[in-house]
């Protein structure tokens, strides 16, 4: 059963920050640390990330439709700097499922497959690094099931979160496994 086509573009920083603003305000969404946000924070947050030479945020289509929101980022530059040692290769991503009243099944792990595939495509992508909240148990069985091999937690501003890596062979054999 094929669950649809899944494309992203570059996010638009002002015209996306409506639907964003409804996305990580939603209490799905309490992990994107953002249900208090106005509208203008998430422009702001949005802005900052599209000036950002090392962060980038894209929105996720599924059929041509917004389904979900990606960021990649250097891990040199961004989020973990100190926290790790970053290989040549590395670059770290976060993803948000839209919310919905209709979930369907195994959507939530096409999109994260999609962004790992994405994410893949480039070449010069090793490996990707994920800091989810420890608490986040949900996206810890996700990130498994593409891949992700937990290495230990770490102490971010912000969270305590569990550092986890997968490399493009990692990726390959999960989606072996689940084929």
């Amino acid at each position: 059963m094929s669950i649809g086509t899944f494309t992203v573009r570059p996010l638009d920083p002002l015209e996306d920050a409506e639907l964003l603003h409804r996305w990580v305000t939603d209490p799905k969404a309490a992990f994107w640390m953002m249900q208090d946000a106005a509208l203008q924070d998430v422009e702001r947050e949005y802005l900052r990330i599209a000036a950002h030479e090392h962060h980038h945020a894209y929105l996720g289509l599924h059929d041509g439709e917004p389904a979900f929101l990606m960021e990649k980022y250097d891990p040199r530059y961004v989020e973990l700097v100190g926290l790790y040692d970053p290989e040549p290769g590395d670059v770290g991503m976060h993803f948000l499922v839209a919310p919905t009243d209709r979930p369907v099944h195994g959507f939530t792990r096409a999109v994260i497959t999609a962004v790992m595939e994405e994410l893949f495509a480039d070449p010069a992508t090793r490996r990707v690094v994920v800091e989810p909240d420890v608490g986040n148990k949900a996206v810890h069985a996700l990130n498994e099931a593409v891949g992700f091999v937990p290495e230990r937690e770490i102490d971010k501003p912000e969270k305590r979160a569990l550092l986890s890596f997968c490399t493009r062979e990692q990726f390959e054999a999960a989606r072996g496994a689940s084929a």
